[in-house]
């Protein structure tokens, strides 16, 4: 047999197609493909990947900027399912990022890939169903007088000019354009979609829960389903964490069977598993679906549901704000009867008339879902369970509400994705303090549960390894951290003077090119107009004083710009080369501390026997020193000061846990040389 023919046998002839090496062969060529070059991080990060999924043992990989991580588990994790002919799923965290995995990083590894592998792999995008168009929205809400004369586009553009509602243009040209998406087989994903306003886009999509499913009369030509059905036919999905926690919450219905999920940016997933199983309360709300609901409901039982609000309201505003945990409270007491009235109404809403329309139907289903998560709402935050915290927020907008939101997710993941999938987490910062122990009991795994190499009997299916891959920068010689220890310690009066003046100071040697990252919004306005004043040659942007994108942009096309912000630009921001030679964290990034859920899983840590404070306080601010200093090196020809205005980083016994989870900087608390070495940056450029 010729070399030729005996690879191809290798190649097609048998049940499981994978070569040892064929996850590196792939990332080789995608690397080759993009034009880069080989990295050790990636390869060994390949390597992990390949390992754990070859012996369903769960992975914790930290991978440093400029890894390439992306590259680094898409080979193995393509190989891995072309061979065993198992589904892959990659969870990101954000939509945004999903876009740039599915238009940037995957396609350069299915290049690859189908040279490789026996045949090239199926990928596809899951989004929620909010995110697809929905055809009994757009067409059973169309008006008539909507129906020829004009165009949306031609709507839009008198709309501009004062001539015709704006709102009803954009959702015209919605309607429009979901027709067109339906007719071509396409699949009315919002990011396709015309620009439009958020309002607009209601108009035209509806909630998970106030779906008709296969009772809508246009079930068959549904755009999420169609969605869900190319998921179904790909090797490979990429969905966010958000999708993946429903899933979780709703037994693994949402997402196609898979025997592999691999979280990226998985330093956020708690959080985002967090927010999807949190629900809020607000008499707004109750007003708004008891009246949608009334048409069903007899007139006692319409009436007592819509009072609730009213009675929901009342008890928001006899209690203070914060933590909830007196059953005998009055927020409570108006849960309980808010669940009763809204389980009584379900049932109404369960039972249809048999002379009933079919549009009639449809709007009684689409009441129930809404009902329903109000009762759901209500029950928890009237059982006032352990494993739940209730308190009442308070916003200048929206006034009080009820929140409820789980204390802890890592049973959920535990249960839900771990006991099901191997799983694989992965993110730049994943070792907080040093050390991968916090992550990995937040996300249901236990420290005597990692394993190293691979035991011949794995003692437990919830076996892990934790592997660092390093980054190919080198910090100690790219960047200087520079502490103020001399600086007063930070109060809750906002950012000190001498820190205000230290500041300036520093802006001045790097020439402007600073990124500003604030513990709130008022220590970053006070920061932007004291520089203003100090430096007024330079251009300083503040977070609110316009849209993010928008400023960032700016931030990036004036080399002598500042971008002052707060927690979204700690991680969201990505500003390689010149642009950004200085990053200012005036503050370590503690939560609140009158943050309820931050509070009770404190407590929660301290009554078991735990350093509440050093596992969710320190974890949680060691977590955003890491990814706020890590927008200083992006690239390996980028050069700075990482400057950290609060001494306690020098100071505190927690200081050095801190310091352990960020980028090994050449460290000094001496300023003058910090400013020397940024004006001498400053004069190179």
């Amino acid at each position: 047999m010729s070399e030729e023919s005996e690879d191809t046998a290798t190649r097609t002839g048998s049940a499981d197609h994978r070569r040892p090496e064929d996850h590196l062969e792939v990332l080789r060529r995608a690397v080759e493909g993009i034009g880069g070059s080989p990295r050790p991080g990636q390869i060994e990060m390949a390597d992990a990947v390949a390992g754990a999924l070859a012996d369903g043992v769960h992975l914790l990989v930290q991978a440093g900027t400029g890894t390439g991580k992306s590259l680094g588990y898409l080979a193995p994790a393509l190989a891995h399912a072309v061979a065993q002919e198992n589904r892959v799923v990659v969870a990101t965290a954000t939509l945004a990022l999903q876009a740039q995995l599915a238009h940037k990083d995957i396609p350069a590894v299915l290049s690859a890939a189908e040279k490789v592998l026996p045949r090239r792999p199926r990928t596809a995008v899951l989004k929620g169903r909010s995110n697809h168009a929905c055809l009994y929205r757009v067409r059973d809400g169309a008006r008539p007088d909507q129906d020829a004369l004009l165009t949306g586009e031609q709507l839009t553009e008198q709309s501009r000019s004062g001539t015709d509602s704006e709102l009803g243009a954009e959702v015209v040209m919605l309607r429009e354009w979901a027709e067109d998406q339906a007719a071509h087989h396409e699949l009315g994903d919002r990011d396709d979609a015309p620009d439009h306003s958020p309002r607009a886009w209601a108009q035209v999509s509806v909630p998970m829960r106030e779906c008709l499913g296969a009772r809508c009369v246009f079930h068959d030509e549904c755009l999420f389903e169609a969605a869900r059905e190319r998921a179904r036919q790909a090797d490979l999905v990429v969905t966010n964490h958000a999708l993946l926690a429903i899933d979780a919450l709703n037994g693994g219905t949402v997402l196609p069977e898979h025997d592999v999920v691999i979280v990226d940016e998985a330093h956020e997933v708690v959080d985002r598993f967090t927010g999807a199983a949190s629900a809020t309360l607000a008499p707004s709300l109750v007003n708004t679906v008891a009246r949608r609901a009334a048409s069903w409901l007899d007139d006692n039982l319409a009436a007592d549901l819509l009072d609730q609000s009213d009675v929901l309201g009342e008890a928001l505003e006899a209690t203070e704000p914060g933590r909830v945990t007196d059953p005998e409270c009055s927020l409570i007491h108006a849960a309980q009867t808010l669940r009763d009235l809204s389980r009584q109404a379900l049932s109404v809403l369960g039972r249809g008339d048999d002379g009933e329309s079919e549009t009639a139907g449809a709007e009684r289903v689409q009441a129930q879902g809404a009902v329903r998560e109000i009762f759901e709402t209500a029950e928890r935050i009237a059982n006032l369970a352990a494993a739940d915290v209730v308190w009442i927020s308070e916003s200048e907008y929206a006034g009080r509400a009820a929140q409820v939101a789980p204390l802890k997710v890592a049973g959920l993941m535990r249960a839900s994705v771990l006991t099901e999938t191997t799983t694989v987490f992965t993110s730049a910062t994943l070792r907080i303090g040093g050390d991968f122990t916090a992550v990995a009991r937040d996300v249901g795994l236990q420290p005597a549960e990692r394993v190293q190499g691979t035991p011949e009997v794995l003692e437990t299916e919830m076996a892990w390894r934790g592997v660092d891959v390093g980054s190919p920068f080198d910090y100690r010689s790219q960047g200087i951290l520079y502490v103020g220890r001399e600086l007063p310690r930070p109060g809750r009066d906002g950012i000190s003077r001498p820190a205000l003046d230290d500041l300036a100071e520093l802006i001045w040697a790097a020439g402007g090119r600073t990124l500003g990252l604030f513990a709130s919004q008022r220590s970053a306005v006070a920061a932007a107009g004291h520089v203003r004043k100090a430096l007024p040659s330079l251009p300083v942007l503040c977070q609110g004083e316009g849209h993010l994108a928008g400023l960032t942009r700016q931030f990036i096309a004036d080399p002598k710009a500042c971008l002052f912000g707060t927690l979204s630009l700690w991680q969201g921001v990505d500003v390689p080369g010149d642009t950004c030679r200085l990053v200012v964290i005036d503050k370590i990034p503690f939560p609140r501390p009158d943050d309820p859920l931050m509070q009770a899983r404190s407590q929660a840590v301290t009554s078991a026997g735990g350093n509440g404070f050093m596992t969710v306080s320190a974890g949680h601010a060691a977590l955003l020193l890491a990814q706020g200093s890590g927008r200083l090196i992006r690239r390996g020809d980028d050069r700075g000061v990482v400057a950290v205005l609060d001494p306690r980083l020098f100071t505190a016994r927690y200081g050095s846990f801190l310091l352990a989870s960020m980028p090994g900087f050449w460290t000094t608390t001496d300023r003058e040389t910090a400013i020397g070495a940024l004006r001498r940056l400053n004069e190179a450029t």
